[in-house]
């Protein structure tokens, strides 16, 4: 068995699953998997732009350093 996520609330998601018992409420949870799903993957993005923003900027000061 894999391991949960820490983002990913499964009582949650479990609960709202189990009270989806029409195709309305199924079609939101859908749209809501796929949204919180797009949310964590544009702030992993963010985080990893910001890693290399910050990794560029030690490599400029420190090759500014030995001339």
């Amino acid at each position: 068995m894999r391991k949960q996520d820490v983002g990913f609330d499964y009582h949650r998601y479990h609960r709202l699953l189990s009270e989806a018992d029409d195709d309305d409420k199924r079609m939101a949870l859908i749209e809501l998997l796929i949204e919180e799903r797009a949310r964590d993957r544009l702030a992993a993005q963010h985080a990893s732009d910001r890693a290399a923003m910050t990794a560029h900027t030690i490599a400029t000061v420190l090759k500014g350093g030995r001339n």
